[in-house]
């Protein structure tokens, strides 16, 4: 789906830097990473394990401290020091949706709790009758009968359980989510039930998401614009049809190798690319992050960028 540039800006962020540790111990995790999410939209985040894609959605919602750069959300500084006020409307309209559906919840409390726990740490007050029905209109959204409140998350299945998080994420009435790995824990024959169930909630509710997964397969499914992150830098960004049917980047094309195959004699045939970033050589000029067609960027030097564009013809 093609980026509609004349909706509005959800979240903005520019020239994002992470590090964790101090001083020799200085690690950066998120290296001046740069990106707009509009509203409505699905935006990818996809890397291997370690890249900072898990960092990058925690520093969004103010979970992992930024070293430098900027977020804003509907134009306002969310990063750093903000008011006390706006730090509250943050954390009711970003909401995160976590992988491990059994480690994110609370074992010893029931469902009617974990749901409306974000509720009840807000200020505003609100009527046990009020705060019922919202829990039950909730479970119901996310396909769970209202009954399963008085139940504890040892109870489920992990879907089930995942279902649950996602609940107690939306009783907040977000407008932004960011759903780290929300599949990746589960069973492969469940999986589509619950990418089925954000899509379904994204047009109900007029979400806007930010989708994190190492499975490009999962990115084809669910995201209108994706980007690929490697060891903390964005190597390829662009609309989902256009990364899949003509990806730049070795490393975006190594992830796409990866992805299975329909079809088991063409997956048997299938040859694995390995990524080795060896093959850059970026001792004369350092790479530079460019739009090399419409809404589709690549990190590469010049005679790089060079070639990707040949391919491109």
């Amino acid at each position: 789906m093609a980026v509609d540039k004349s909706k509005e800006k959800l979240l903005e962020v520019k020239n994002l830097k992470v590090s964790f540790g101090e001083h020799r111990h200085k690690h950066v995790v998120v290296n001046n990473v740069s990106f707009d999410i509009y509203k409505g939209e699905t935006f990818g985040l996809v890397g291997e394990s370690g890249s900072g894609k898990t960092t990058i959605g925690r520093a969004i919602i103010r979970i992992n401290p930024t070293m430098s750069g900027d977020i804003f959300f509907h134009g306002q500084k969310i990063n750093g020091k903000i008011p006390k006020e706006l730090d509250r409307e943050i954390t009711a309209k970003i909401q995160m949706i976590f992988q491990d559906p059994m480690a994110s919840l609370n074992e010893r409390a029931k469902v009617d709790y974990i749901v409306s726990e974000g509720l009840l740490n807000r200020k505003v007050k609100i009527s046990e009758s009020k705060r019922k029905e919202l829990v039950d209109k909730t479970l119901l959204d996310v396909g769970l009968l209202p009954e399963f409140s008085s139940r504890f998350p040892h109870e489920f299945s992990g879907g089930q359980r995942q279902r649950i998080g996602i609940a107690r994420a939306l009783i907040m009435e977000p407008e932004f989510i960011i759903a780290d790995e929300p599949i990746s824990a589960l069973d492969v024959s469940i999986r589509a039930q619950v990418l089925n169930l954000l899509s379904e909630l994204q047009k109900k509710r007029n979400l806007t998401y930010l989708f994190i997964a190492h499975d490009l397969s999962v990115m084809r499914f669910i995201a209108d614009r994706i980007a690929v992150i490697h060891k903390g830098v964005f190597v390829e960004m662009g609309e989902t049809e256009k990364i899949f049917t003509n990806p730049l980047h070795p490393y975006t094309k190594a992830l796409l190798s990866a992805v299975p195959m329909p079809d088991p004699i063409a997956e048997k045939k299938k040859l694995l690319t390995v990524y080795d970033p060896s093959i850059h050589d970026y001792s004369v000029q350092k790479p530079k992050w460019v739009e090399i067609e419409e809404n589709h960027f690549v990190l590469g030097n010049d005679p790089e960028l060079e070639q990707y564009k040949k391919s491109l013809q």
